[in-house]
């Protein structure tokens, strides 16, 4: 991610990454659920439990659609910096808390221990994209 962001253009972060998200936005969708699983962090630090409420909805699409305008709002090169700086604290935080605590581990947890799946499904279609 680190890479990729050091060296893409303004122009390319405006690119579209698909129909609904360019670069940039699709930058801050990962930064966005990075930023529920710092929340979900401070949940198992407190040792507080999940709640049915907390559930990520499947499929997450109204969740999407719904940040779509504030994803598009931030301006590219703070979002690709956004995005980066709360990968980075997130990758801390998580590699920070006891495995047994995180999914797949604890089949209960909310918490996914492998954020990088997300980021490379997305990352692969910002570089499909540029490819374009």
């Amino acid at each position: 991610m680190r890479a990729l962001i050091g060296r893409l253009s303004d122009d390319e972060l405006r690119r579209p990454a698909n129909p609904e998200w360019t670069i940039a936005a699709t930058l801050l969708h990962l930064a966005y659920w990075d930023t529920r699983s710092l929340w979900l962090a401070d949940k198992i630090e407190r040792g507080e439990p999940f709640t049915k409420a907390e559930v990520e909805p499947e499929p997450p699409t109204w969740i999407n659609d719904i940040c779509r305008p504030f994803l598009h709002a931030i301006a590219p090169r703070d979002a690709a910096r956004l995005a980066l700086r709360t990968a980075e604290e997130v990758d801390r935080r998580v590699a920070a808390l006891p495995p047994e605590k995180l999914w797949p581990n604890d089949k209960t947890s909310l918490l996914n221990a492998f954020r990088s799946e997300h980021r490379r499904e997305h990352l692969g279609k910002i570089e499909e994209a540029l490819r374009s």
